[in-house]
């Protein structure tokens, strides 16, 4: 049974750092696309970013570029948000989601559509405070 979950999300000051772990399992991790999204109250939900697949392209929101890390670990089947720098308008529920991939997947595929996503995490809530 496929199954994501999210994990590391907490309270943390302006400035602090987080790092959101993303465990996956129930699907063949190597080419299985994953991407991270955030949901404000009252706002939709919005692209983080994504990496493609194993060895793949990672993207970013322009928002975040340069403060959020994406990685993937191979072996332990989970995928990372490290997040620098955090200010308070980043506090929401952090998702990620996943969408398998053909086995020929071209190495940057993914999209920032959560429509395209198949398979959702629960999401772990990042609370910045001023």
């Amino acid at each position: 049974q496929v199954q994501l979950v999210e994990s590391g999300g907490g309270l943390v000051q302006a400035g602090g750092s987080l790092r959101l772990s993303c465990g996956v399992s129930g699907r063949t991790f190597s080419t299985y696309a994953v991407g991270w999204f955030r949901q404000a109250p009252g706002k939709e939900r919005e692209f983080v970013g994504a990496i493609a697949r194993s060895g793949g392209n990672i993207y970013y929101a322009d928002s975040v570029k340069g403060r959020f890390t994406i990685s993937r670990d191979d072996v332990e089947n989970t995928v990372y948000l490290q997040m620098n720098s955090l200010k308070p308008e980043h506090t929401a529920v952090y998702y990620c989601a996943g969408r398998t991939l053909a086995t020929y997947a071209l190495y940057y595929k993914y999209s920032t559509n959560p429509e395209w996503y198949g398979d959702w995490g629960q999401g772990t809530q990042v609370t910045v405070s001023s």
